[in-house]
C-alpha cells in the first residue's frame, strides 16, 4: 500500500465552489465517487481546506495500491464521472490531465508507521 500528502492551490474566488463540489462527493455522486475509488485502486483519500495568508489550498491524503497509476488512470480515464471529477478539478484547482501524467505532484521522504 502507498499513500502520498500533497497539495494543491484552490484558484482565487473559487473557495465556495470547492466547498459546493466537496459536498456533492459526499452527497448526490457518493455512489460514483466510491465506484471511480473501486475502478481507480484507491484506498483512502482526505482532502483538508488550508487558508493561509498566500492563498486557499487543498490538502490531500491518498492511499492506493499504486498512487503513480491512479494519477495516470485520473488522467487518461473517459468514464463520465472521471471527465466530470477531472473537469472540476481543472475549474478549482487549474490542475490538467498533462499534470498528472509522468511524475507524482510530490516526492515522499517519510512515511513512519509504528511498529
Amino acid at each position: 500500500m502507498e499513500s502520498i500528502t500533497w497539495f494543491a492551490p484552490i484558484l482565487p474566488g473559487k473557495v465556495e465552489a470547492w466547498k459546493e463540489f466537496v459536498e456533492e462527493l459526499k452527497g448526490p455522486r457518493k455512489e460514483e465517487y466510491e465506484a471511480s475509488f473501486q475502478r481507480n485502486g484507491m484506498n483512502r483519500e482526505v482532502a483538508s481546506l488550508m487558508q493561509t495568508p498566500q492563498g486557499d489550498f487543498t490538502c490531500f491524503f491518498q492511499e492506493a495500491e499504486s498512487i503513480a497509476k491512479v494519477a495516470e488512470n485520473f488522467a487518461t480515464s473517459q468514464e463520465p464521472y472521471d471527465v466530470w471529477f477531472r473537469e472540476k478539478v481543472n475549474e478549482l484547482h487549474g490542475i490538467t490531465p498533462e499534470m498528472l501524467q509522468g511524475s507524482l505532484p510530490a516526492t515522499v521522504y517519510l512515511d513512519h508507521r509504528r511498529a
